[in-house]
């Protein structure tokens, strides 16, 4: 009998040097391969720049009292993961969404995931999660983001489709907590199977498994 479901495609290299550019930012590679040519397509993740809060001078003391300044206040960045396509390479990249410290994180990520399935921010970013996806609900738990997606997601697209929509999903999930694990429903089911061309989803997921399903070569 023919098999109609497979795995992510293989072939992934994830790109462990960094290249350090004048800001201290740095890029990662990551390479998805096409299973049916020898060419291969890399997705690059651009790590989120890191802001170090400004420091506040303290008061200087007087003779009868020391003054004690303020915390700076915080600000928690989720970021959001679209698409870049540069020819050769399916870029993911973060862009940043400011939000109150005092916002739970539940809160924080459900604004960055309802962002990242509205349009792109420019002309030069995309998306592959499908029109029409709307978040059902968002939950956090411990170190688990569970969430619950329309049937729009699952419909239509390759390989290479289905693999960044989950990217972006997987990584703008777990943008304030990288390790945490994500649990990922359609209308109210566990997702198991994805898209036509019936992608293997195994859950849950995280950026480290994801990386191993991928079949991912670290460089």
């Amino acid at each position: 009998m023919q098999e109609h479901q497979r795995r992510f495609p293989l072939g992934i290299v994830i790109g462990l040097s960094t290249l350090v550019v004048a800001t201290g930012s740095a890029t990662a590679l990551f390479t998805w391969q096409n299973a049916q040519k020898n060419q291969p397509i890399q997705i690059a993740v651009e790590p989120p720049q890191t802001n170090a809060p400004q420091s506040v001078p303290a008061a200087p003391p007087t003779s009868q009292n020391l003054i004690t300044p303020q915390a700076p206040t915080t600000e928690k960045t989720a970021q959001i993961y679209w698409l870049r396509d540069s020819a050769t390479d399916l870029e993911l990249v973060p862009i940043a969404v400011k939000v109150k410290s005092a916002d739970r994180e539940e809160a924080q990520l459900t604004a960055a995931v309802n962002n990242l399935l509205s349009d792109a921010p420019n002309k030069d970013l995309m998306t592959g999660i499908p029109n029409g996806t709307t978040l059902r609900s968002l939950k956090v738990k411990s170190d688990s983001v569970y969430i619950d997606l329309s049937k729009a997601f699952a419909s239509g697209g390759g390989s290479l489709s289905m693999t960044g929509r989950l990217a972006q999903i997987l990584y703008t999930a777990t943008s304030l907590n990288p390790t945490a694990k994500v649990f990922l429903s359609v209308e109210g089911k566990p997702l198991t199977v994805l898209g036509g061309e019936g992608l293997i989803v195994d859950q849950p997921l995280t950026r480290s498994q994801f990386e191993q399903d991928t079949g991912a070569k670290k460089e």
